[in-house]
């Protein structure tokens, strides 16, 4: 998680809100890891205890609610691919000048090469690993370089001067909204790593990867903070792209596209192939030619980017599309969490409960109007 935790809509989100926020952006991310915390400790707890997928889980709570639940899942998750293939038109720009939408049709082509030809896939994943490294090295040295003020960030993010209910959707709905707090429930159930039991390890899992991601938001923060006090003018396009060309020159910025690609088409993949996991639920077709669906699952992301445009608006708004998935995929789980039927002798804590339910209601009052306003900017 440390290693993509920097991917397209992580850099974009952080540049976009800063921009307006400046320092007092610390404030949502303070705000945001203690929503996603309440989000994540519940739903990873309650699936892993069931030993049930989300989807599994619903449709047992109410015949019918998994496939509801899967329909607003793969929603979020197209808008996250349409947001991951922006990323990738975002990359190969800064590296060969190519227009977003080119950039978006060559990476679609060579994303679909990755899932098709393995061989290729398992070199790329060693790829990405090194320079998920890299990128995590880089943006530490560009917040150090940058030299922002840092008692200031520090005093705004207790006290902050101004709040942006955008910004606070956007960020947790682009860290634990959609199919991304499933997917890791998912995958405990996979590892075995379910029941009771293996409480502790889940929680451990849990908490270690939002406070890995949340460290790296902060000190690309800080470093966004520090090129911009210093008079650093960011291109509206791709403004993640601008402060590293500020911080670092050009060797930065190049570097920074070659990150910024490779974390991106790796999460075209990934997040196609989660997305498209749901789809087993509505019929075993989908399980029979899995593979053509995410093919075509990638080519409509693709599509939608080319038609659209506006890649860094693109990534904002599926921030705020999963941030309002969220408030309504948690108390699904909040719910099945009190049956007995499905949940038998175990009983919830009722502080997670009622931290769990505190999501919901903010994410929930806040999320309908941000996200109508972040798609009225997108068509204007």
């Amino acid at each position: 998680m440390a290693n993509s935790s920097i991917g397209p809509g992580f850099l974009t989100q952080t540049t976009v809100f800063t921009q307006q926020l400046l320092t007092s952006f610390g404030f949502v991310i303070l705000l945001s890891v203690l929503l996603d915390i309440g989000a994540q400790l519940n739903t990873w707890r309650i699936l892993t205890v069931s030993e049930l997928r989300a989807q599994d889980l619903a449709n047992r709570l109410l015949p019918g609610l998994g496939y509801f639940l899967a329909a607003m899942v793969i929603l979020g998750g197209f808008a996250f691919n349409i947001g991951n293939i922006a990323g990738c038109g975002l990359g190969l720009n800064v590296l060969t000048g190519l227009s977003f939408e080119q950039g978006a049709m060559i990476s679609c082509a060579v994303a679909l090469l990755l899932f098709w030809v393995q061989e290729v896939g398992k070199m790329l994943d060693g790829f990405t690993k090194v320079l998920g490294t890299v990128k995590i090295l880089l943006t530490m040295g560009i917040a150090v370089s940058a030299r922002p003020p840092l008692l200031q960030a520090l005093h705004h993010t207790v006290m902050p001067t101004q709040i942006s209910a955008a910004a606070i959707v956007t960020i947790v709905g682009g860290t634990v909204g959609g199919y991304i707090t499933f997917s890791g429930a998912h995958r405990l159930l996979d590892a075995g790593i379910k029941g009771p039991g293996n409480q502790v390890e889940v929680t451990r899992s849990a908490l270690s990867g939002i406070v890995i991601s949340t460290v790296m938001r902060f000190v690309l923060f800080l470093a966004i903070v520090g090129v911009l006090v210093h008079g650093a003018v960011l291109d509206k396009d791709n403004p993640a792209a601008g402060v590293f060309r500020a911080a670092a020159g050009e060797a930065g910025f190049r570097v920074f596209g070659v990150i910024l690609w490779s974390a991106a088409i790796s999460s075209v993949v990934g997040a196609a192939y989660t997305s498209v996991s749901f789809f087993k639920t509505f019929h075993p077709v989908f399980a029979r030619h899995e593979r053509l669906c995410i093919s075509v699952f990638i080519v409509l992301s693709t599509s939608v980017f080319v038609l659209v445009g506006k890649p860094a608006q693109l990534l904002v708004v599926a921030g705020a599309v999963n941030g309002l998935i969220l408030p309504i995929a948690l108390s699904i789980v909040l719910v099945a969490a009190t049956s007995r039927r499905l949940m038998g002798s175990y009983r919830h804590p009722r502080w997670m409960l009622a931290a769990g339910w505190l999501v919901v209601l903010v994410m929930g009052a806040l999320s309908v109007p941000v996200l109508v306003e972040q798609l009225a900017g997108l068509l204007r």
